[in-house]
């Protein structure tokens, strides 16, 4: 352990009894206290607020409904998390969908063909 001048421990080393000493470190998946309790507060203040938000919301849309549109977005990204893309490839990469071919009948073209080929049928008054 460094000493300063002083006969105090250096900044960021441990001053308490060694048997207490945590040597690896925060484990991992351990919340950090602080941010919890940020958290925690925000989450509070939001709850709190709720009726209040809605009333915002509705007044900013009567201003500018998409302003609204907008803030209605970017807030929920916080309760519905945003899916990541995801592409489907085959094997080594291949494309997935290259050899598929779709069939919704004939063509226009080819049925606007098919039309000039029925004599017109005359229709008596």
């Amino acid at each position: 352990m460094e000493n300063n001048k002083d006969n105090k421990p250096a900044k960021g080393v441990w001053r308490g009894p060694e048997h207490l000493a945590n040597r690896k470190g925060r484990p991992p998946g351990t919340k950090n206290k602080k941010t919890e309790a940020i958290r925690g507060a925000y989450q509070n203040l939001v709850e709190m607020n709720l009726n209040e938000m809605s009333q915002w919301m509705r007044t900013i849309a009567a201003d500018d409904p998409a302003k609204a549109m907008d803030l209605m977005i970017k807030l929920s990204e916080y309760v519905i998390p945003r899916l990541a893309r995801t592409e489907l490839t085959g094997k080594d990469g291949d494309d997935l969908f290259k050899d598929m071919k779709f069939e919704f009948g004939p063509s226009v073209s080819d049925r606007l063909d098919s039309l000039d080929e029925i004599e017109d049928i005359e229709i008596d008054e």
